[in-house]
């Protein structure tokens, strides 16, 4: 019997043999502040189906017009605050780097290659594939860094990923790292990095507000998992640190569009709180495993601006494990599980 070759247009990269390689996803950043940098990055991001769910004949024509004239003047001024001037970067994208960095440090006694890659921009997620085999790596350790599981984050990093390797004939052996939310490690690496950022302050807060990011309600009754796994991450840190509901309430930031998103909302729940007789205030994000806008512009610089006009003498931001020994801890833990059976 004959075959008939059919040329491909596709250039496959070897795959190596006999290597682990471990890589680290989150969720992207713009590569400036400017105007075309954000629209660019914001296109990509908000025409993502996973994320917008809105059929694309209706949203695309919405976002390519009035979103992408608006938003990206109003998100360059917020990236502006808090950019990393002496590397010309988000923080999101310096801590993404070192937090691979100290990681392959801890592995590599174990020669596992550690990686990064982003959702949305650069590097991408086809480009650390491509590094780790092109180092021998035939088998992958995939680890998106959401600790709770939504569609929005977890499953379209794995998308992403997977839709590289469907353009490959031969294809490195993968694991993907399930949602944390309430692993020990995780919940004892958050406790011990609020303990530390606590003990430095003159007063102690009255009350330790965690922050997630929104999710639109009717994502949740469709059967996204992310809301019952953030509450289970804070029913686990309440519980490790022996505070109540009201000691440590759970609220939700970054709302977007006009559709009815998880509540209570964050930025009224705290603006409120003077009134109350409650003026110092700590506000952690347990949903993030690094600093980024959200946390550092619209908590640190927008909310507390908020607060302080409503009549609070303090807030305390909370700063995410980011590259800390926490992290590296927790990384090195989830990675060495799920890397049973190949090291």
């Amino acid at each position: 019997m004959a075959f008939l070759h059919i040329p491909s247009e596709r250039t496959d990269t070897p795959v190596g043999k006999g290597r682990v390689g471990i890589l680290l996803v989150n969720l992207g950043t713009p590569e400036d502040t400017n105007y075309s940098a954000i629209r660019r990055y914001l296109s990509e991001f908000l025409s993502d189906q996973r994320v917008i769910e809105a059929n694309p004949a209706i949203w695309q024509p919405i976002l390519q017009g009035i979103v992408l004239t608006v938003r990206p003047g109003r998100s360059g001024k917020a990236y502006s605050r808090i950019w990393n001037t002496d590397q010309q970067e988000s923080p999101l994208k310096t801590f993404s780097r070192a937090q691979a960095e100290q990681l392959a440090e801890r592995f590599r006694k174990d020669d596992v290659p550690v990686v990064w890659g982003m959702r949305y921009g650069s590097p991408s997620i086809a480009s650390a594939v491509t590094e780790l085999m092109q180092a021998g790596c035939d088998r992958i350790l995939s680890m998106p860094l959401y600790p709770q599981y939504s569609a929005t984050t977890t499953a379209t990093a794995n998308d992403q990923l997977f839709r590289f390797l469907m353009k490959m004939r031969r294809q490195p052996a993968l694991r993907t790292l399930p949602p944390f939310a309430e692993d020990p490690a995780y919940i004892g690496a958050l406790a011990a990095s609020l303990k530390e950022a606590l003990s430095g302050l003159p007063q102690q807060p009255q009350m330790v507000v965690t922050s997630f990011h929104g999710l639109p309600k009717d994502y949740i009754r469709k059967g996204d998992p992310y809301l019952q796994e953030c509450e289970s991450t804070v029913a686990a840190l309440r519980q490790h640190l022996g505070k109540t509901a009201e000691e440590m309430p759970l609220t939700f930031q970054s709302r977007f569009g006009p559709a009815k998103w998880l509540e209570p909302y964050t930025a009224p729940f705290v603006a409120a709180l003077p009134e109350k007789g409650i003026r110092r205030v700590a506000i952690m994000t347990p949903g993030f495993m690094t600093d980024c806008i959200e946390t550092l512009d619209e908590l640190g610089n927008e909310l507390r601006d908020e607060f302080m006009v409503a009549g609070g003498e303090e807030l305390t931001l909370i700063p995410c494990l980011n590259a800390s020994s926490y992290a590296i801890d927790l990384l090195e833990a989830l990675a060495r599980t799920e890397l049973m059976g190949w090291i």
